[in-house]
Formats: structure tokens, C-alpha cells, sequence
């Protein structure tokens, strides 16, 4: 399943599990399910099966994924989901669960998670009879005066019998005695027994009276428990205390410190002596009385000898009696009503709890969870929050269950992790809260395609390269993580299809670093581009693409060509010079080209070596070769000078070509001195006319000789036309003619047809051709 799948069925899977929350919301305000269970039932006891009341089919049970929620009781029941049977957790004990309370019943959720759907229920625990009444003093001693008439009712202490309904505490029996029978009396706290005197009593006769009282109750079979009441007959003593007020009402707060003063009860006895003193005991107190509260039996200062808790008892009633030294008593009430305080913070319990979810997806549950705090009033009223700055939301549900949801798309790259702390504050004085922390991961969609560094990479490498060079890298990074964020890198088909890229080029499909495949050469190919594409790892993969330039740099790899003269093993050229010739005067000039580029294609011109040094001198920017001075009739008529060529590359290259000049005095014998021409004239002035035949000859043939060259080197032309290396008027470069001449001060002159690489796009020459010297085509009209 890819990830457009996975995102549509989480979606599905939200809104299901929305509508079930609603759907248990709707139901949760119906009337709950009654379940009962006999106290001291053993843990893992079957309480009921669940199946039908939830409305489920035994297979769909467990993938519903319920659980059972209860609170404010210590009870423990488990839910099998394999079976829907409610099983107890532990032994239940009906007196430790509600105390006094009848009937003592236990709320509890059935919570089902997928979809979320509450099931409200409650369970009866039935009360067994397994405890006996208990006397809490197993010696009950009245003090009754003699002069007490028969008919008197005397109040004697009750037993406790901590169970409840027919198995609480029924009837009395006293053992048979003829001064006493046995009276009993209801009340809203039970059943309260009571001596009845039947004949008066005599203390000379008999001072004390000693029976066995018995309280039963009403199980099959019933408990009973015994204490002895022991009588002893006191002289006359015909007043009774009297308390101030019957009935003392005070209030105490929760954390009032053991020690402190409750309430001070004050009774009188008009008697005096021994029959006038008065002492204040409890009368009728339970256990938790007696360990909660003391009074002193001289001053009835009611004093705090436990800690007070409202969340576990909220008043005490308290009977004190007043007793005077004849054995009367009196009896006044205390209600003591225990004020809560905001000593409580509040519980969260956390029933559903999602750690990972897929970024992109809208309002995804969190986590399913309950707040409770045991404090009344204000004290139990609780505020849930989380922090502001985070993209979830509290919703509120039923019965204090509240979700976490996300408010919008999640996006790992801003942001991975997630720590929502959930604050619950209860509304006391002081606020009491509590923090719960939940950590959210955010699960990576590949949703971001890789990005270069740079759109556009310029490469440079210097021509002659070896191969496998590394000449520079791409770099391309992807924000998503894991596979998602693998970037494998690779060549683009060229736009241009005649460039070899697979030849020329590689790439580290896991680095990006390029590699030259084979030596590069500046004079055939100075730039090329190509695409490179970044694509991760992620299904479906993501990819980008950057545009690579590779420059390739001109190394000095190329020697000047010298164009003019030729030097291609024809007869020399042989530059004629007048001997009136001045100083400075232009002989000829060396024309030369390099096939680098930049400064390795700057040329220099030196003469190298010279017949007559001192002479001639070469003009180093132009390579113009010039008189140095005037010329003379001593200087010898040929010359022979060597002119080195060289470019300014490291390290340079150079070459060398040799000129010939001959001395002439005049253009009409340009092969014989002067001197010499006017002796034979002198000598052989016949001769003149065969000397001009000769002449005549001689021109004929060297005509017919620079034809028969140019002719050569056109048919060259021609067949290097056809291979493509130069361009004529139709091969898209047209010829250039370049005029190489002396201003009129040449013997000769001269022009050459440039030619241009076609695809060099530069104004660098490649060769040079020359055309018929145009003195020549003037000799030839003249002749």
C-alpha cells in the first residue's frame, strides 16, 4: 500500500472512530446496567457476560478493544475480551467498599476504543453475614442508686455489627435476673438496649448485680456477641446532670492539627459532695468516634486526636453523657461538620493513547482520557488545558472524559516531536493542579522533492586532463527523513544530441561528485552542459534537476604556425630590397597564428639570427621585419635572417622560419647589383638585347612556377572544403582576404584568404593562403 492509500485509510479510520464518539456520547446518558455480585466472592469470580447488553457479536468483542473504567472506589474488575465475561479482580469486601452504606453499589464503564463507545453499569454487592456483633467495652458498668423506683430505664451500650439488611444486628438477651428485664427500643440508629429496673434494689441486701447481655442478629445462622454488665448499687442520689445545650454544633476545617480544641460541653448537678461531681464519657460511640476525638472526663474540652479527612467522613455525631458521683447521668448531642479544603489535586487517567501519526492528516485523535478530583465544591470542579503554541485541542466528552485532537496537518519537517503537557486545575483556594506529559511523534510522508544547492553549477577543468578526474560535485539535500530522504544522483539526457555525454562524463550516484571520463581538448570542444537529477528514495520518488557548465581551460598544448613565408619545402621566397632603401624601411613582415587561446596565443617575434647582424631588426609586437639603417654599397646583396616565433604560455612554445632578401638597385634587373650591371653594360653593351630575352625568360618561368603553386594549393583547398575543415561562401563561414603589404614599400605583395574553424566562434586563424604576388601580375602587363 502506497502512501496516498495509507493517508485515505487512516482518514476513514478517524471518521469511524468520530462517529462512535459521538455515538457513545448519545448513549452514555442512558440508564445504566444492574450486576450483582455476594461479597467475599474470590478474584476471578464470573460477575455477568457482557456480550448481549453491549450489543456485540463474540467475534467483533476484541477488536473493539474494551476495558473496564471505574473510579472513587477500590474495586477491581477485568473484562475478557476473548469472551465478554465481567470477572472480579480480587476478593470483595462489602464492609471495606461502603461501610454502612446499603445497598452498596459500584458504578463502572465498559469502554470500547475502536470506535470510542462508553457502556454506563453498576454493580450490587450483596452483603453476607460475616461479622459478629461486637460490644466495643466488654464490661458494662451501670451505677444505680437504691432509692431508684422500679419501672427506671436505664440506657446500656449497644454492639456493632458491620454488617448490613437482614444479616445487621436484630435483638438483645440479658441473662434471667429478678431485679432487671431486658427493653428495647428503635431508633433511627438501630436498636438500643435497655434495662428495665423491676424491683428496687437493696445495696445492703446485694451491692452489685452482675448479668450477661447478648446482642444477636438476624443471619442464618445468627452471630451473637456477649459483654458483662456489672450493676453496682449506689446511696440515694435524687439529682440528674443537666448540659447547658442538648445539642452542640460545630464546624472544623480538614487540616485542623491533632490537638485542637472542638467544642467544650458543661453540664451541672445540684447535688453536692460525690453526687455532685460530674464526669463526661462517650456514650453510644463507634470506633472511628474514638479514635478521632477525646474528651476530658473533668472539663469536657472535646479534643482532635486524629487527622480529619472530608473526602472519607463529612460530620460525626457524637453522645456525651455527664455522670455525677450517684451514677445520674445526662446526655447532650455534638454535631461536628468537617469543612473540605483544596487538598486534593486533581488525577488524570489516560484510557487510549496514539504515540506516532502520519503528518498531512487532519483532526487525528490523540489520546482518550479521564479527569477526577475527590474535593466538593469548587474544590472538585477541574479546568483541562494544554499549552497554547501547539497545534492539538481539548474536546470535551461525558462523564469527565475528554480527547486530544490535532487542530491541523501535522508537518515533520517543521517540526518531529511533540511534548503536550495536560494540565487539570481545580477551581479550590488555593488551585491544586496536575501535569501528565505526553510525547507525539509526527511519522515522515515523503513530501518534499530533493533541492540543489545552486540551479545552475559552472565546472572548470583545464584541457588535457587525465581521465577520471574529479572536476566537482552537485549537492542536492531533502528535509524528509529516513528512505524518504536517500538522494540518488544522475545524468540527464543532453539537450544536444550529438554531444557524447556517457564519453565525457560520470557521476557517484551517492555523492554527486563528477568525474572527466577522457583527456578534454579546448581547441575542439571549450564548453558543454548537461542536466543532473536528484531523486530520493521515497515510493513515488520525488526528484529535481540542476544545469551543470562545464569550461574547459586552454593549456599552452599548441606551437605557433608561421603562415608567411611558407614553409612547406617549396623554393624559398626571397624578399627584394632597394639599396636606396632608408632606415626603417619595411622588408617584410612574418605572419603567424597559435592555436590556444588568451595569453598562449599572444605572439612574440625575435630575430634569431642574421648574415649581417645589425642590419635588419624585426618589430616584436607585428613581426615587421625592417632596415636597421641605410643600406650601403658594401653590404653583401644576399641575406639570410632566422626569425623566432613564440607565444607567452608556461611554458612557452616557439618556432622558427628563415627569410631571404636580396639587394636590388632597382626593380628592373632585381637579380643583379649595381656595380656589377655597369661593368657588363660597359663590357657587353651588345649583349643588351639578349640579356633582355633572358630577362624576359626568366619572369616567364617564375610566372609559371607561382602558377603552377597556387594551382596546388587551390585543389588542397578544394579537398580540405569538402572535409569540412574550412568554409567557403557556402559552408556558413565566409573567406576573409587579409592584405599583408608594405604600404608600397614591399617588393611584393601579398594576400591571403583567412579561413575560420566553424565551430570555434572565435577570430583566430587557422591557415592562411596567399594569392599571385602583385608584382608579378604588374611585371607580366608590363612584359
Amino acid at each position: 500500500m502506497d502512501a496516498g492509500e495509507e493517508k485515505q485509510c487512516f482518514q476513514k479510520q478517524r471518521q469511524v472512530l468520530i462517529f462512535f464518539v459521538l455515538l457513545g456520547i448519545a448513549q452514555a446518558g442512558s440508564e445504566p446496567r444492574h450486576y450483582s455480585v455476594a461479597e467475599e466472592t474470590e478474584g476471578g469470580s464470573f460477575v455477568a457476560n457482557l456480550l448481549k447488553d453491549l450489543g456485540l457479536e463474540l467475534g467483533e468483542l476484541a477488536a473493539r478493544g474494551p476495558r473496564v473504567v471505574s473510579k472513587g472506589k477500590k474495586m477491581s474488575l477485568q473484562f475478557d475480551r476473548h469472551t465478554g465475561d465481567l470477572l472480579l479482580n480480587e476478593k470483595v469486601d462489602r464492609e471495606e467498599l461502603c461501610g454502612a452504606t446499603e445497598p452498596c453499589v459500584l458504578p463502572f464503564q465498559v469502554l470500547l476504543e475502536n470506535p470510542l463507545q462508553f457502556f454506563q453499569a453498576d454493580l450490587w454487592i450483596m452483603d453476607i453475614n460475616d461479622h459478629s456483633p461486637v460490644f466495643l467495652d466488654k464490661e458494662i458498668i451501670l451505677k444505680i442508686s437504691e432509692s431508684i423506683n422500679p419501672g427506671t430505664t436505664f440506657l446500656i451500650e449497644r454492639a456493632q455489627d458491620l454488617d448490613v439488611g437482614s444479616n445487621s444486628l436484630r435483638s438483645y438477651t440479658v441473662s434471667p435476673t429478678s431485679h432487671f428485664h431486658l427493653k428495647l427500643q428503635n431508633s433511627a440508629d438501630g436498636i438500643l438496649p435497655q434495662l428495665v429496673l423491676d424491683k428496687a434494689l437493696d445495696r445492703e441486701e446485694q451491692s452489685e448485680i452482675r448479668l450477661t447481655l447478648t446482642a444477636l442478629d438476624g443471619g442464618t445462622p445468627p452471630r451473637s456477641g456477649t459483654a458483662l454488665v456489672r450493676i453496682e448499687v449506689l446511696d440515694i442520689n435524687d439529682n440528674t446532670p443537666e448540659f447547658e445545650k442538648m445539642l452542640y454544633e460545630v464546624q472544623i476545617r480538614e487540616n485542623s492539627p491533632i490537638g485542637s480544641q472542638i467544642v467544650i460541653v458543661s453540664a451541672r448537678d445540684l447535688d453536692i459532695g460525690a453526687y455532685g461531681e460530674i464526669s463526661y464519657v462517650f456514650s453510644q460511640a463507634s470506633e472511628d468516634i474514638r479514635r478521632t476525638f477525646r474528651i476530658n472526663e473533668k472539663s469536657g474540652e472535646l479534643l482532635l486526636t486524629h487527622e480529619l479527612d472530608f473526602e472519607s467522613i463529612q460530620t460525626y455525631t457524637l453522645n456525651i453523657q455527664a455522670i455525677d458521683g450517684g451514677g445520674l447521668s445526662g446526655s447532650c448531642v455534638v454535631f461536628v461538620q468537617v469543612m473540605d479544603l483544596n487538598d486534593n489535586p486533581p488525577e488524570l487517567t489516560v484510557s487510549t493513547l496514539i504515540s506516532e501519526i502520519p503528518e498531512n492528516l487532519q483532526e487525528t485523535i490523540i489520546a482518550v482520557f479521564s479527569v477526577s478530583d475527590p474535593d466538593s465544591g469548587d474544590n472538585g470542579r477541574m479546568v483541562c488545558s494544554i499549552q497554547d503554541d501547539l497545534p492539538f485541542i481539548l474536546k470535551p466528552s461525558v462523564e469527565n472524559f475528554y480527547t486530544l485532537v490535532t487542530t491541523t496537518a501535522l508537518d515533520r519537517e517543521h517540526r518531529s516531536e511533540y511534548n503536550i503537557t495536560i494540565t487539570v486545575t481545580d477551581l479550590g483556594t488555593p488551585r491544586l493542579k496536575s501535569e501528565h506529559s505526553i510525547s507525539v511523534q509526527v511519522a515522515d510522508v515523503n513530501d518534499n522533492a530533493p533541492a540543489f544547492s545552486q540551479s545552475a553549477y559552472t565546472l572548470w577543468v583545464r584541457e588535457n586532463n587525465g581521465p577520471a578526474l574529479h572536476i566537482g560535485s552537485v549537492s542536492a539535500t531533502d528535509p524528509d527523513s529516513g528512505v524518504n530522504a536517500q538522494v540518488t544522483y544522475s545524468l540527464l539526457p543532453p539537450g544536444d544530441a550529438r554531444l557524447p555525454l556517457a564519453s565525457l562524463v560520470s557521476i557517484s550516484a551517492d555523492t554527486g561528485q563528477l568525474f572527466a571520463l577522457r583527456p578534454l581538448d579546448f581547441e575542439a570542444l571549450r564548453a558543454f552542459e548537461f542536466g543532473v537529477g536528484a531523486a530520493d528514495g521515497g515510493s513515488p520518488a520525488l526528484s529535481s534537476r540542476a544545469l551543470v557548465r562545464v569550461q574547459v581551460l586552454d593549456a599552452n598544448d599548441n606551437a605557433p604556425v608561421v603562415l608567411y613565408p611558407p614553409q612547406n619545402g617549396s623554393a624559398p621566397c626571397t624578399e627584394l630590397v632597394p639599396r636606396a632603401a632608408d632606415a626603417g624601411y619595411l622588408v617584410t613582415k612574418v605572419v603567424a597564428v597559435d592555436g590556444d587561446s588568451g595569453q598562449n596565443a599572444w605572439l612574440s617575434y625575435q630575430l634569431l639570427r642574421a648574415t649581417e647582424p645589425g642590419l635588419f631588426g624585426v618589430w616584436a609586437p607585428s613581426g615587421e621585419v625592417r632596415t636597421a639603417r641605410q643600406l650601403s654599397e658594401r653590404d653583401a646583396p644576399r641575406h639570410r635572417l632566422a626569425v623566432l616565433v613564440r607565444d607567452h604560455g608556461e611554458p612557452p612554445l616557439s618556432a622558427t622560419v628563415t627569410l631571404h632578401v636580396l639587394l636590388v638597385d632597382g626593380f628592373s634587373q632585381p637579380h643583379l647589383p649595381r656595380a656589377e650591371a655597369a661593368a657588363e653594360q660597359a663590357r657587353a653593351e651588345p649583349l643588351t638585347v639578349s640579356l633582355v630575352v633572358a630577362l624576359a625568360a626568366v619572369s616567364s618561368l617564375f610566372l609559371l612556377s607561382v602558377l603552377g603553386v597556387v594551382a596546388a594549393r587551390l585543389c588542397a583547398r578544394a579537398r580540405a572544403a569538402s572535409a569540412g575543415v574550412c568554409s567557403g561562401p557556402g559552408g556558413g563561414l565566409a573567406g576573409h582576404l587579409v592584405d599583408v603589404s608594405g604600404g608600397g614599400t614591399l617588393c611584393q605583395a601579398y594576400r591571403y584568404e583567412v579561413c575560420l574553424s566553424g565551430g570555434s566562434g572565435t577570430g583566430e586563424f587557422k591557415f592562411l593562403k596567399p594569392i599571385l604576388p602583385s608584382f608579378l601580375s604588374q611585371g607580366e602587363e608590363r612584359g
